[in-house]
């Protein structure tokens, strides 16, 4: 897997980029970044979503919400914030969805591996009953009621719900399915909600 930008992405000076907030193209809003998509102008002048905003150019920022992305593409708010004719793609909205999806998954992954994260019922309960934990992970597909349970356990710990067993699974390196899972206090668990709330945003759910 490549760790490295596009080939011939376009490094334009950055230099714009400065302070706390970027501004959305779209509504105008300065915001945090770890709110907001990033997108560079990369080879043959093509428009490509930094999902993790690392790649050099001249970043053009929109705010992680469905409709403020359909705006920039409508009204072509990319190509004046580019200066210059840029190609976007047609089904952007939905690769960027994809794109914070995978993210997601893969932030729960890298959790697994640095062994701060646990699945399973018994093994999540088991967490849960020795303190505070970082973020509740429950199936999108499971049932209600076993989610409500740990819930409860977890008291203020922030819960995501937005993947299905079977993906949960694969991000823990499991076979079949996970319904229950859960990371430890820290900067993944951190890394997880803020990705989280990105799609909840893109995906136009509260």
């Amino acid at each position: 897997m490549r760790n490295g930008p596009p080939d011939g992405v376009n490094t334009i000076d950055d230099s714009e980029e400065t302070g706390p907030l970027r501004r959305c193209i779209a509504t105008g809003e300065s915001l945090d970044p770890a709110c907001m998509i990033r997108f560079v102008v990369g080879p043959e002048d093509r428009l490509v979503p930094d999902i993790a905003g690392k790649l050099p150019g001249r970043g053009i920022w929109v705010s992680a919400k469905r409709k403020a992305l359909a705006t920039a593409i409508q009204k072509r708010l990319f190509t004046r914030a580019a200066r210059r004719p840029v190609t976007v793609d047609p089904d952007l909205a939905e690769l960027v969805e994809r794109l914070v999806e995978r993210q997601c998954l893969d932030t729960i992954g890298l959790a697994r591996r640095a062994g701060v994260a646990v699945a399973g019922f018994d093994k999540v309960e088991a967490m849960l009953r020795k303190g505070p934990v970082g973020v509740l992970i429950a199936a999108a597909d499971g049932a209600a009621d076993g989610r409500d349970k740990l819930a409860r356990l977890a008291q203020n710990a922030p819960v995501v719900a937005l993947f299905p067993a079977a993906a949960l699974a694969e991000a823990m390196g499991r076979e079949g399915i996970v319904v229950h899972a859960a990371i430890a206090r820290g900067k993944l668990a951190q890394r997880l909600l803020a990705a989280s709330d990105r799609l909840a945003g893109l995906r136009e759910l509260e």
